[in-house]
């Protein structure tokens, strides 16, 4: 078992590029990196499936595998930064599963039903992108009323205030709109 004082000494010749340290520190800090991955996952809901084994492998990666070893400065500077590492990995592993719970997985149908848009449900969106470039080109205010609409869910009332245009004028355009990328998509 290394003390604090030769765990601060191998972290900084390892911070220094000494590889041989990093050897040496790997055995001593395991153990103790493994408590702090039971500590976090403790404190975290929704990571039953996750082992601190895994999350301190992870970590152990991530601090490895740089090509310039931050600078750590001793024991307490490791730990802490191996801490942060854990925490930012559950956030980011939370994140994509709340991601994937509210609509991750979203079908093209469903979405383009809600809209009410005349896009077939096998479109790609770089289709679609070339389609209102195109559009663009003729109409460029027909094309920026769907993508108010399309991408950022915008209603027509909200659209109108925000290109300052009449109502009746944004539901024409976007009907004409939906008439050319349903004639140009169906191909």
């Amino acid at each position: 078992m290394q003390t604090s004082d030769e765990i601060t000494l191998l972290v900084q010749r390892w911070s220094a590029g000494d590889r041989d340290a990093l050897d040496k520190l790997l055995p001593g800090i395991y153990v103790e990196l493994r408590r702090l991955a039971r500590i976090q996952l403790g404190r975290q809901q929704g990571h039953d499936t996750l082992q601190a084994t895994a999350l301190v492998n992870d970590v152990l990666l991530k601090l490895i595998d740089r090509d310039a070893p931050q600078a750590l400065e001793s024991r307490t500077h490791l730990y802490n930064t191996a801490a942060k590492m854990m925490r930012q990995m559950l956030v980011d592993r939370a994140r994509s599963a709340a991601a994937e719970k509210n609509g991750g997985g979203w079908l093209r149908d469903e979405f383009t039903r809600a809209l009410e848009l005349p896009i077939p449900e096998q479109t790609r969106l770089p289709e679609l992108d070339a389609a209102l470039t195109e559009l663009a080109a003729l109409e460029p205010r027909m094309a920026q009323v769907v993508e108010l609409r399309y991408f950022i869910g915008l209603s027509v009332a909200e659209v109108a205030a925000m290109l300052e245009l009449e109502e009746r004028t944004v539901y024409r355009d976007w009907a004409a709109a939906r008439a050319w990328l349903k004639d140009r998509l169906s191909d």
